[in-house]
């Protein structure tokens, strides 16, 4: 297994994005940042948790802290930092970006921006739990698993689309969050697994 600094390295250099600001003025599409927070150690584990069941977009379903822009936010980097410390108290002066990946659309129409970076393997989380029902930590090396992979035709009645889906115990992790940690373990593992670019944004 690599050593956590020659991964981290490696991902550092093949993230294809580094901080860049919104692309247009706020409101004029729905727009969120989410932090894919990567423990520093051998074996890194990346950060998620359950969504609240009371929430009104994608209840209970497992994601990445984060949200959607603010006025404020000059950059999606600013939002996903806010976002993850409201959220499970990380803060912002333990995250050490790495970089971004293309954002992603989801089903519920948001330009999702993927902000990666690495954090301490030791941190002391607080979940809101206005926003998670609770917030765990996967090893990252468990989503390069073609055996608990899987691509899924889903239709919104208009159109099909091949969906990632990942099954790890009783998680099934789908959609933006499990075409993110599939493309981080393409980058950090050589996985190969096959997303068919269905949820990168259209130039």
């Amino acid at each position: 297994m690599a050593a956590p600094h020659a991964l981290f390295e490696r991902l550092e250099g093949e993230l294809p994005l580094r901080g860049l600001a919104w692309e247009g003025p706020f409101g004029k599409t729905r727009e969120a940042a989410v932090l894919v927070a990567l423990t520093d150690e051998v074996a890194p584990r990346v950060i998620l948790g359950r969504r609240a069941m009371h929430l009104p977009l994608h209840p209970g379903e497992v994601a990445f802290p984060g949200g959607k822009r603010e006025p404020e936010d000059a950059t999606p980097w600013i939002t996903a930092l806010r976002e993850a410390q409201e959220e499970v108290a990380l803060a912002r002066e333990l995250v050490n970006p790495l970089g971004e990946l293309s954002p992603l659309i989801t089903r519920t129409g948001f330009d999702v921006h993927p902000c990666i970076a690495r954090v301490p393997a030791d941190l002391e989380l607080i979940v809101d739990t206005r926003e998670f029902d609770s917030v765990f930590m996967s090893p990252l090396e468990i989503f390069a698993d073609r055996e608990v992979f899987r691509l899924e035709a889903m239709s919104d009645g208009r159109r099909t689309r091949m969906v990632p889906h990942y099954q790890v115990g009783d998680d099934n992790i789908w959609g933006v969050t499990a075409a993110v940690l599939a493309q981080l373990a393409n980058l950090a593992y050589d996985a190969g697994l096959d997303l068919q670019r269905n949820w990168t944004k259209k130039p």
